[in-house]
C-alpha cells in the first residue's frame, strides 16, 4: 500500500512554512513546536536516507546515477504502516526510461503549493545570495538545479527544479499522480479553508479548534522570532534569515518594471492558469479564486483547494 505524501513546491513557495503547521497540527501541544525540530521527515533529495535504504555509499555515484536509484529508494516505503510526509524541491521529471523520480509504489499522493512567481523571484534571490537578475534568470532556465555542487560532496543530491513554470507543469500535468494543489496567496488570505483542505487530502485531523491551533502557532511572525532567538538549521549558510516577511505582494517594492515583464514573459502562461494575471495578462495583487478557474481545472482533473474567497 502506498504510504508517501509529497510535500511539493518549487523552493521559497511555503513548503517549510506547511511544514510547520503540519507539525504543530499533529503534536497538539500548548505552545509552538521548535522549528529546529520538524519532523515530519527527511528531504527527498536527503543524501542519508538514500544511503541508509539502499544500503551502500553514493558519494562515488554520478548524479544521472544516483536520479536512476532515487524511485526504488522511496517505493521501499510501500509497505509501511503509517503515513510519511516528505518535502521534495525536484520537479516531477522521468528517469529510467520514464520512472517518475519520486516512484510509483510508495507514493499515495503529492500536495503541490505554488506561489506567485512575482513574490518567489526576491524570496530565492535572497535563498541563494544572488541578485534579482539572476534569480530571475534561475526560473527561465530550464537546466537550473540546486545542490549539483561537483567540488565537495553535500548532504543533498541534486535537484532538477527547471524553470519555474515547467517544475508547476510536471506536478499539475503528471498522469495518474493523486494531488491537491493550494497557493501560498490562499494559505496567507483563507487559512482555515486552505489548511482544512489540505489535511483532509492528507488524512490529517480535521478538528477545526485542532487545525486553528496549528495555523496560529505556524504564523509566520512566530516562526521569524524563533528564528531571530534561536536560528534556524535549515538555513543556507549564506542567507542572513530563512523567515522573511511571509506575505503576498511584495514584489510591487522589490522588482522593477522590466523585471516584472520579465517573469510574466517567461511564465504568463502558467501564470493565467493559476489566476496571477488578468484577462489583460496584468498581474493581479490577489489571484484569481480557484472556483473561478473551476472550467480549466475540471478539464485537466487537477485537485484543487476551492477556498470561500
Amino acid at each position: 500500500m502506498s504510504s508517501l505524501y509529497w510535500l511539493a513546491s518549487y523552493p521559497k513557495s511555503g513548503n517549510t512554512w506547511f511544514r510547520a503547521f503540519l507539525q504543530n497540527l499533529l503534536e497538539d501541544g500548548d505552545k509552538p513546536v521548535v522549528i529546529d525540530e520538524l519532523s515530519t521527515g527527511s528531504i527527498a533529495s536527503a543524501r542519508g536516507w538514500l544511503d541508509e535504504t539502499l544500503g551502500f555509499d553514493t558519494a562515488d555515484l554520478t548524479q544521472d546515477e544516483i536520479d536512476a536509484l532515487r524511485p526504488s529508494v522511496y517505493n521501499w516505503q510501500h509497505d509501511a504502516t503509517e503515513l510519511g510526509y516528505h518535502k521534495i524541491h525536484d520537479a516531477y521529471t522521468m528517469v529510467d526510461g520514464g520512472t517518475p523520480i519520486v516512484g510509483v509504489a510508495g507514493t499515495k499522493g503529492a500536495l503541490y503549493i505554488v506561489r506567485n512567481p512575482l513574490d518567489v523571484a526576491p524570496s530565492y534571490a535572497n535563498h541563494c545570495q544572488c541578485s534579482l537578475d539572476q534569480a530571475i534568470e534561475h526560473m527561465g532556465n530550464p537546466q537550473h538545479c540546486m545542490a549539483q555542487n561537483k567540488r565537495r560532496l553535500t548532504s543533498q543530491v541534486r535537484q532538477q527544479l527547471l524553470t519555474w513554470s515547467g517544475h508547476v507543469r510536471s506536478w499539475l500535468d503528471a498522469p495518474q499522480l493523486n494531488r491537491l494543489v493550494i497557493r501560498y496567496e490562499d494559505m496567507l488570505n483563507h487559512p482555515l479553508a486552505t489548511f482544512t483542505a489540505a489535511c483532509q487530502f492528507l488524512e490529517l485531523p480535521l478538528d477545526q479548534a485542532r487545525i486553528k491551533k496549528a495555523i496560529a502557532f505556524s504564523d509566520f511572525k512566530v516562526l521569524s522570532q524563533q528564528e531571530k532567538q534561536h536560528g534556524f538549521k535549515e538555513r543556507p549558510p549564506q542567507t542572513q534569515q530563512f523567515f522573511r516577511q511571509g506575505k503576498s505582494g511584495d514584489w510591487r517594492d522589490k522588482l522593477t518594471g522590466e523585471q516584472v515583464a520579465r517573469i510574466i514573459q517567461d511564465h504568463g502562461e502558467m501564470m493565467r492558469r493559476l489566476g496571477y494575471l488578468d484577462v489583460n495578462g496584468q498581474p493581479l495583487v490577489t489571484p484569481r479564486p480557484w472556483c473561478e478557474l473551476s472550467v480549466d481545472v475540471e478539464r485537466r482533473g487537477d485537485g484543487v483547494a476551492c477556498v470561500n474567497q
